[in-house]
């Protein structure tokens, strides 16, 4: 068995908060989806695991609800348990941080820059709980989370304990891991990282467009507090800040993610771009490992026609970043998958590269 293992011993769910017929679209950024059949809020692991036992023995579907902010729900709801995790757990011994997996991550990541800490400082305005991290390897602006994280603590659904993963057993890649590889089988419980002493610097800044905001080159610090309010001010200018007023924050933030291609599906792709925009332009390219290549979702919505603000429908692209798909208010999940399979097939047509979704989709396909 890989990690380290622990049986888990029975637990009644006699304390847990349990709803029938409960709308699922207030507990996402979408705010879309229909009611799930039983909603039920564990405020602690021993009930997360009890409320994900009994369903797996009564053989009943399962959705698990973080922060709400990748989860796309049909308008038909969920047939089944919804789990909404709201454990709390902020522990930090000298520059070792241990989260439960309901810990808020934009609070999260205020409270280690106020102690003086960093590593994690450019992932500030990402929304949704700190468990949801490890399972997309959360990263933005120059920083993952697989790079701090040390051990992620998860309940294994298959061996029935609970099992502590080191980095190496979490196979992180470019917004992936194992728990994303099984999705049925692992349910984030802590998770634990080793963040650095920098004397209130923050870490190496890597993204160019955060260097150049604060005047630096890439590869300087900076106060890490300057860190993290430079990257929650570009990313609000985009959209990616919620905002319960501006319905360009009704997202799940980045709906795609940038495509990674070989050495000959990239020629085949910029022959493709030159024929259709001119032989002198070249697509955004960056290293994403060996003979790997990896270009921009946002550019190829946009080079396709998909622009910002694009639709008439009450879903629509953001105003402030192509690939943020939004709702505007009153729209369906089905309205957005419109949009989403449009933008998929505009960008295959155009470019040859079909867009992955990044958000998890319940009872619907894209």
């Amino acid at each position: 068995m890989d990690g380290a293992a622990l049986s888990v011993p029975p637990r009644t769910l006699e304390r847990v908060q349990e709803l029938h017929d409960a709308p699922l679209a207030p507990l996402t950024t979408f705010r879309l989806g229909g009611p799930a059949v039983r909603l039920v809020t564990a405020t602690t692991d021993e009930e997360v695991i009890a409320v994900v036992r009994e369903a797996d023995a009564a053989g009943t579907p399962l959705l698990i609800i973080g922060g709400g902010s990748n989860l796309v729900i049909g308008d038909k709801g969920f047939d089944g348990t919804a789990l909404r995790i709201a454990t709390k757990g902020f522990r930090l011994e000298g520059t070792a941080l241990e989260l439960a997996a309901g810990e808020v991550w934009t609070d999260v990541v205020a409270r280690t820059v106020e102690a003086g800490l960093a590593g994690i400082e450019c992932l500030a305005g990402i929304p949704g709980s700190a468990g949801a991290t490890p399972i997309q390897n959360v990263g933005a602006y120059g920083q993952e989370v697989s790079a701090t994280i040390t051990e992620v603590v998860a309940y294994d659904r298959r061996t029935d304990e609970t099992v502590t993963l080191t980095n190496a057993e979490c196979a992180f890649s470019y917004r992936h891991s194992r728990f994303k590889e099984h999705p049925d089988r692992y349910v984030v419980l802590r998770v634990r990282f080793a963040l650095e002493d920098a004397g209130g610097l923050s870490a190496p800044l890597k993204y160019p467009e955060t260097a150049r905001s604060l005047g630096v080159e890439a590869g300087d610090r900076v106060p890490a507090a300057a860190a993290r309010e430079t990257v929650l001010r570009l990313r609000a200018g985009k959209g990616m800040v919620l905002d319960p007023e501006d319905h360009d924050t009704w997202s799940a933030g980045s709906f795609f993610t940038n495509p990674i291609l070989d050495a000959a599906q990239y020629e085949a792709f910029l022959g493709r771009v030159r024929s259709r925009l001119g032989a002198d332009v070249t697509p955004p390219a960056f290293p994403a490992g060996e003979g790997l290549v990896k270009t921009s979702a946002a550019w190829l919505i946009d080079k396709a026609g998909f622009t910002k603000g694009y639709g008439s429908g009450p879903a629509r692209i953001s105003t402030k970043h192509t690939l943020a798909l939004t709702n505007r208010g009153e729209a369906t999940t089905e309205d957005l998958l419109a949009l989403a399979r449009e933008v998929v097939a505009g960008v295959r047509d155009a470019f040859g590269i079909t867009l992955v979704n990044e958000p998890v989709t319940v009872g619907v396909e894209i």
